[in-house]
């Protein structure tokens, strides 16, 4: 498999319970919401720049890592895997929203972690899951892609 270097751009940090969403109208980070008490983002949770969802927002990246980051910071990365899953909107709309998963390129921690341990996928699942819930939306996951077929699905615009 090809290893192509990914820059994402981290939004919200590790353990953060404020959700921090770049505004590219005014180039700044905006803090959009305060999760519930106890609940946290488990990794550092960002986008792909140049990407764009089917929601209109760049790509989210969830990154797997042991170094201490901050909004705004940019990591390059490998991808390891994604999450595929549909958003159901109240409206009852549904929405495309992958969840891809990454790797510094820096990480010692994580240097031979190819794929994602299942138990992992299944917990991060779970939070999607919840932090949806809590927006007053269903997050259903629907399988997991491997490193390369996920690499396939990001398209820069």
């Amino acid at each position: 498999m090809i290893i192509k270097e990914l820059h994402v751009v981290i939004e919200t940090p590790k353990g953060s319970s404020e959700k921090y969403d770049f505004d590219p109208a005014s180039r700044f980070f905006v803090l959009s919401e305060a999760l519930p008490a106890g609940m946290m983002f488990p990794f550092d949770m960002g986008f792909i720049p140049g990407t764009r969802a089917e929601d209109g927002n760049p790509l989210n990246v969830m990154v797997l890592s042991e170094f201490k980051t901050f909004t705004g910071c940019m990591i390059k990365c490998r991808l390891i895997g994604a999450i595929k899953a549909v958003v159901y909107e109240p409206d009852g709309a549904q929405v495309r929203m992958d969840r891809y998963i990454a790797v510094p390129f820096l990480s010692r921690v994580y240097k031979e972690l190819d794929v994602v341990p299942d138990k992992l996928v299944r917990e991060l699942e779970s939070f999607f899951v919840a932090y949806h819930t809590l927006e007053g939306r269903l997050f259903k996951p629907a399988g997991y892609l491997d490193a390369a077929p996920a690499y396939e699905q990001i398209k820069f615009v």
